[in-house]
């Protein structure tokens, strides 16, 4: 037997840790999340996939991806017609690709309605991604989901470990998130038992507006210690970066809302490893 050399297999490599960025609300900066959360993981070293899910593409915009060079997109990949290594783009950021959308996402419900396996598109098309020796080894990727409860979302969250939920301090914030950790639960028990809500940011906060601080002390007291430290300031730099294609990260480091995107991305990867410690 010794003379065989037989040695141990190597270790398979880690699955890509998978957290959808969801709120049915609109202008609450998921993108805008999606997009900084992602340079900010990929500048201390992670590698990141930016999964568009949205049918505006507003995340591969951002991320500098022209909508005319959208060859391949996540329809065709829900649809069956390509795969995530067909599909996904380079960025600008090394370690940050992107997965991107086009406006053929709007009529995909309505394309697989009737299909068995509709809410798990997305997942088995990320199992096949973990299982492709020639693909690129992501170690997280995040899906930036569109602002409906809708079967996109339903997809994401039946193939996410986790999901992060930006919200934005104004009134009806709480009202909001109620409705979302109802759907979380739905998707819970019917597709996803080990689906998670990672954590809630807090985002677009004016320190100048006691409404804004009013939001942050009553998100706090309702959910508690899923509430990320990190608050994301409401601030201009991070407004004006995707019409220049760039995250806010390449556009203007130093500004308050780069620097936040930063404290978050440490932030996650600690939750992660609290999490990993804790199994």
């Amino acid at each position: 037997m010794s003379d065989l050399n037989m040695s141990a297999p190597p270790p398979a490599p880690a699955r890509p840790r998978v957290l959808a960025l969801a709120n049915q609300k609109g202008g609450v900066g998921k993108t805008t999340t999606a997009i900084n959360l992602g340079t900010a993981l990929a500048a201390i070293g992670e590698k990141v996939l930016v999964v568009d899910l949205d049918p505006q593409g507003n995340a591969s915009t951002g991320l500098g991806i022209d909508r005319r060079a959208r060859q391949r997109s996540t329809y065709d990949i829900l649809v069956g017609d390509a795969s995530f290594r067909e599909t996904i783009m380079e960025t600008a950021v090394p370690g940050l690709h992107v997965a991107p959308a086009t406006l053929d996402l709007s009529g995909l419900e309505l394309e697989i309605a009737s299909a068995r396996d509709r809410a798990f598109r997305l997942r088995n098309a990320l199992q096949g991604l973990a299982e492709d020796d020639a693909a690129a080894r992501y170690s997280y990727v995040l899906v930036d989901c569109p602002p409906a409860l809708s079967l996109l979302t339903v997809n994401a969250m039946a193939a996410s470990d986790a999901i992060l939920v930006p919200l934005q301090c104004e009134f009806f914030a709480l009202e909001g998130l109620s409705q979302l950790m109802k759907t979380v639960d739905q998707v819970r028990t019917g597709l996803n038992p080990n689906l998670v809500i990672h954590g809630i940011v807090l985002t677009m906060y004016d320190g100048r507006n006691n409404l804004s601080e009013q939001v942050v002390q009553d998100v706090r007291a309702f959910m508690g210690d899923k509430v990320y430290d990190t608050i994301i300031p409401r601030n201009v730099r991070i407004s004006e970066a995707p019409s220049y294609g760039k995250p806010a990260l390449l556009y203007d480091l130093k500004c308050a809302g780069s620097q936040a995107y930063l404290k978050l991305a440490s932030e996650v990867i600690q939750r992660e490893r609290a999490a990993r410690a804790a199994a």
